[in-house]
């Protein structure tokens, strides 16, 4: 054998085009379709290969791994995976956590390949683990409830070994469809190798903190199309082109409505954000007793008392981005907003209002069927509150807590948190892949809502300026100089900055 070359289909997360996501249903009906279609157990020798040249690829200076296959067919990569890295010259240990009078048909010819190769094979937990490198194919896509016994016992060894683990498909005890531990513990990988499809569940909630660098092999299948899909850097750039005739009128009017007494930062830096984006005019109704003039900061910020701007004929006139840091005040504006405003991005106390009176609510789900889009910016605690619910039932099913509230509300809703999702009525449902915890800081959600709006004002469908503004929100804090915490701030100046 040939020293392999990296082959891989993608390296993640910096896409240039959006990527369709399988959840397991989908990718298991994709399986059995190819292998009816191909010799058999070619999926497994494929699968196997390109297991191999990931870790050599990697880890170039390594030689040794040691294997952990479980009962299933993602066992069976990993023990096709040894018997090539063997053939390399490494020193390989596998470990088959499974009987193997019970194991496919695929799974049992992979054994078989492997012993050929010379690998020893051993069974039940190692004695000793001594390698640089850990191949994690113990489940795979196959589960669907905690495991437990031995398999259990594996995970726990793989998930305090001090070497790197290439995990196989999905790390083990990590949900593939929602990004969650099916028990209570999953394995944390330095790199995933996703087979066949792409998973959701490895790019939001705890999967990125599971999956380390997501590398993609579809093993020669195309893959069907997906109502789910990663979102693209290309989207990153959906300014409008600016040609010379155009002036400022031509990028719209933002008024930004919250800034209740001891918040007036949040609808300023919405504000900021706003303008940074884009839009021509921007205007601030604070929500207390602030009447500026003229913001010395900001200058370019127009400052506007609340009863100008929600007048019928002028909300029609505008995108408006109302709530951030509204307080309790916002309420009493909500009904002539939801009413009229053109293009609305709700945020933070806007949403807890509606939350909390059925009426506004009425009022929100009324607005798509007159032509009035919306864009919703929760975090997981406010979309439970739209829900019912409790933030931890959000967290374990983001996926489905996104796409329940888009089709109950009308609206397209982006749903914040580690691989934020952006949802639309018809049940499509973006993925963003962009984002790291730098973005833990009061401000940043206030920052996306108020560049949503300013990117809106220029013009666009909801869904597109939501995935656009989304992506380069997360962008921003992965390409911003420093270390920690990024301040609010210097996010704008981060926006703004990108290509």
């Amino acid at each position: 054998m040939t020293r392999p070359q990296p082959s891989l289909t993608a390296l993640l997360p910096a896409p240039s085009r959006p990527v369709p996501l399988h959840d397991a249903a989908a990718t298991r009906a994709l399986e059995h379709q190819a292998q009816a279609a191909l010799p058999p157990h070619t999926l497994m020798a494929r699968a196997g290969l390109a297991v191999a040249r990931l870790a050599v690829a990697a880890w170039p200076g390594e030689t040794r791994a040691h294997v952990f296959a479980g009962p299933g067919n993602n066992g069976g990569d990993a023990l096709l995976a040894a018997a090539h890295l063997h053939r390399l010259g490494w020193s390989v240990q596998a470990q088959l956590l499974a009987d193997e009078r019970q194991l496919p048909d695929d799974a049992c010819w992979a054994l078989a390949r492997c012993r050929k190769a010379g690998v020893t094979v051993q069974t039940g937990l190692p004695a000793r683990v001594d390698a640089g490198v850990l191949l994690d194919g113990l489940l795979g896509l196959g589960a669907s409830r905690a495991p437990d016994g031995l398999l259990a016992a594996a995970i726990g060894l793989l998930a305090r070994h001090p070497a790197r683990v290439l995990a196989i498909d999905l790390p083990s005890g990590l949900d593939g469809d929602r990004g969650t531990p099916l028990g209570t513990q999953a394995v944390t990988a330095a790199h995933t190798l996703s087979l066949l499809t792409l998973k959701p569940g490895l790019f939001t909630a705890l999967g990125r903190d599971h999956a380390g660098r997501i590398w993609l092999d579809r093993l020669g299948v195309p893959p069907p199309a997906s109502p789910v899909t990663l979102s693209a850097a290309a989207g990153a750039a959906a300014m409008a082109r600016d040609t010379h005739a155009r002036h400022k009128g031509s990028f719209g009017d933002v008024a930004v409505i919250g800034g209740a007494p001891g918040m007036a930062g949040a609808a300023r830096l919405a504000a900021c954000a706003a303008l940074a984006a884009g839009a021509g005019r921007v205007f601030v109704a604070p929500l207390d007793d602030l009447r500026l003039s003229v913001d010395t900061g900001r200058p370019e910020l127009m400052w506007r008392d609340a009863a100008e701007l929600t007048t019928p004929d002028r909300l029609d006139t505008l995108t408006v981005v109302c709530g951030c840091g509204g307080g309790a005040a916002v309420a009493g504006l909500l009904p002539a907003v939801l009413a009229h405003a053109a293009r609305l991005v709700l945020d933070a106390d806007a949403l807890n209002a509606i939350a909390a009176d059925p009426a506004l609510r009425r009022r929100l789900q009324a607005r798509s069927g007159h032509g009035r889009p919306s864009i919703l910016t929760p975090h997981p605690l406010e979309a439970a509150r739209l829900l019912g619910q409790d933030a931890a039932q959000v967290q374990a099913d983001r996926l489905s807590a996104a796409r329940s509230l888009a089709a109950d509300l009308g609206c397209v809703v982006v749903l914040k948190g580690s691989g934020s999702l952006i949802a639309a009525p018809d049940g499509s449902l973006q993925l963003n892949p962009t984002g790291n915890a730098r973005l833990a800081t009061a401000g940043t959600g206030d920052v996306l809502a108020g560049w949503i709006g300013g990117l809106w004002a220029r013009g666009g469908d909801a869904g597109t300026v939501a995935g656009s503004a989304v992506y380069r929100h997360g962008w921003a804090a992965e390409q911003a100089p420093g270390q920690g915490p990024l301040l609010a701030g210097d996010l704008i100046v981060a926006m703004q900055a990108l290509a």
